[in-house]
């Protein structure tokens, strides 16, 4: 479903579960950007009908997430960490057209949005299966439901915007980089990408 080239290796999962600050911290962080990101498609596509009013939900359920995951951080008597730098979305974010064509733009943005959730959804679903706390495995399944359909939502937008073959040959351009740049990292489970 995800068209991901590269999967996740199995050991971030156990990774993550021994730094439950760390990846819970990482992963508010995440969703806060996320919404912030969503705030800033509207703001610089205003004119895009489509855009503005799918968007607009995302960030209200975003910043929701963002404080779900505080809420959890708290029952758990934990502390929101300081955010580090993504490396991950900054090295994807330089693979983006600069400058040029505004449809161009927006469609490399919608993509990297896509693609960002896509790799979310699919780190969610490792640890709802993974995790050995039940609750945590609850806790992420809901959050792998919100990425699944947010992915959609970026790529069937890219596809409102231009035409469908531009969009798949862009998206595969896309998930080849993203796969250099997971081979690239290294495998850290403080962190959700």
């Amino acid at each position: 479903m995800l068209h991901l080239k590269l999967p996740t290796d199995p050991r971030w999962v156990n990774l993550a579960e021994k730094s439950v600050e760390e990846i819970l911290t990482d992963h508010a962080y995440c969703e806060q950007k996320a919404a912030s990101n969503c705030v800033s498609l509207i703001q610089s596509y205003h004119d895009k009908e489509r855009l503005v009013e799918e968007l607009a939900p995302i960030v209200t359920e975003e910043w929701g997430h963002f404080r779900q995951v505080l809420a959890e951080l708290k029952s758990r008597n934990l502390k929101l960490g300081r955010q580090r730098r993504d490396e991950y979305v900054n090295q994807l974010l330089d693979f983006m057209r600069k400058g040029g064509d505004r449809e161009l733009r927006l469609l490399d943005s919608l993509l990297v949005c896509a693609l960002i959730e896509a790799r979310s959804c699919e780190r969610f679903r490792l640890l709802s299966e993974g995790m050995a706390d039940e609750y945590f495995r609850e806790f992420y399944r809901k959050f792998m439901i919100a990425e699944a359909a947010h992915y959609r939502l970026f790529i069937d937008l890219a596809c409102e915007y231009q035409p469908e073959d531009l969009v798949k040959k862009r998206w595969e351009e896309f998930l080849e980089i993203e796969k250099n740049i997971l081979q690239s990292l290294e495998l850290r489970g403080d962190r959700m990408h």
